[in-house]
């Protein structure tokens, strides 16, 4: 197993080494086989990793908490992805969007009634954002979100609402004064799954498959105006929240994931090739196999040095809207590569499901387009720097 070549503090080496041990013992090989093809993640095996506390490492101490340490909750993301998204998803759902979204933005009410259950491990949010007709530009979302007295009515359709079926609340982008500029209009709400008019389809994809994605459709869903967000105040605010610390995290939680799966298909491709014989000798031999290697391992490292410097500054509160854009392009564009050379190097064994590597080069493939998409980041870049055009 490769290990981190970067110094890091002595709670984040024993976190990484208890969470090697749990996943080698609770997601082996046929197991993950198994939910790849269920489309599903193992619950009880959940249940027992939130045992460790981990959910509670973007949730401040007064809120049963361990306190906000971002670097110790990528370096969980990275681990459990090893073993593909059956336990880093989940994570996802409830430490990144339920933690560390409601610990960031959240209202005072909100934060006391559902930070302890999501330090716990015991809730999940689902993102409610693209829309059948909206992607990148989030500003132009089209569900509209009706004030009458102290209720939003809702209405419209949200699309790739991954684990909303069972998710506890969308945390959800609509639009709330249709008359008004765009970015003046959004407003971010708590719908939970089970409110009346709420209805999901799911959605069939080749990657990610802990579990199935959704289309979600509101059909006058009424919701109080403590759901919105940060409280009432916030409403029509909701375009600060996609540009805050939240959504800097975001990019570093979907980067952390690439990362994962990208480190285990290096991993899995420099055991087979010195296993595999061929003209007399171990393929890792060849140096046509011993460059693609080599090669793949040096990104990875440079993947490595990208992330983590970009954790901690984000952990440190620190401005990083442009270290973690580069990060997630650089690791969501270089893992294809290492997917694409890691596969070549095991051949049609990378094709089965004898392997890993099948599962992990779909995941791969569909990195540089989840959680913003590489040109959204160069997009993002150009302004960040100032690119004139």
């Amino acid at each position: 197993m490769i290990e981190t070549t970067l110094p890091e503090a002595a709670h984040i080496s024993e976190l990484r080494r208890q969470l090697r041990r749990f996943v080698n013992e609770k997601a082996p090989r046929d197991l993950r086989r198994e939910w790849d093809k269920a489309h599903t993640f193992p619950r009880d095996v959940f249940r027992e990793l939130t045992r460790m506390g981990v959910c509670g490492l973007t949730v401040p101490e007064a809120y049963g908490g361990l306190g906000q340490d971002i670097e110790a909750a990528v370096a969980v993301i990275e681990e459990l992805s090893r073993a593909g998204p059956f336990l880093s998803g989940p994570y996802i759902h409830c430490a990144f969007y339920g933690g560390m979204n409601i610990s960031e933005n959240g209202s005072d009410e909100q934060k006391e009634s559902l930070l302890p259950a999501l330090a716990r491990g015991d809730m999940f949010l689902a993102y409610g954002l693209s829309e059948p007709d909206v992607g990148g530009d989030l500003s132009s979302v089209r569900t509209r979100g009706r004030i009458e007295g102290d209720e939003i009515v809702i209405n419209g359709s949200k699309r790739w609402c991954t684990g909303a079926d069972w998710s506890d609340y969308i945390y959800c982008l609509i639009n709330t004064a249709p008359d008004q500029p765009k970015r003046n209009a959004l407003t971010f709400v708590l719908i939970p799954t089970r409110a009346s008019g709420v209805s999901m389809t799911p959605i069939e994809h080749s990657n990610l498959r802990y579990t199935a994605s959704c289309d979600v459709h509101f059909d006058d869903v009424r919701i109080p105006m403590s759901a919105i967000v940060g409280g009432p105040a916030m409403l029509n605010k909701g375009w600060s929240l996609l540009a805050g610390r939240a959504l800097d995290v975001e990019k570093l939680e979907v980067a952390a994931c690439t990362f994962g799966f990208a480190q285990a298909a290096v991993e899995e491709a420099w055991t087979y090739a010195q296993e595999r014989v061929q003209f007399g000798k171990p393929i890792a031999g060849h140096q046509a196999v011993s460059h693609k290697l080599v090669t793949a391992r040096t990104k990875l490292e440079a993947c490595r040095h990208m992330l983590y410097h970009a954790a901690r500054l984000a952990g440190a509160g620190s401005p990083c809207a442009i270290e973690t854009s580069m990060a997630k392009l650089f690791i969501a564009d270089v893992g294809v590569e290492i997917a694409l050379a890691c596969q070549q190097v095991m051949g049609a064994y990378a094709l089965s499901d004898a392997y890993d590597m099948n599962r992990n080069v779909r995941d791969l493939l569909g990195m540089p387009i989840v959680g913003g998409s590489s040109d959204m980041q160069r997009n993002n870049l150009a302004g960040l720097w100032r690119l004139k055009g």
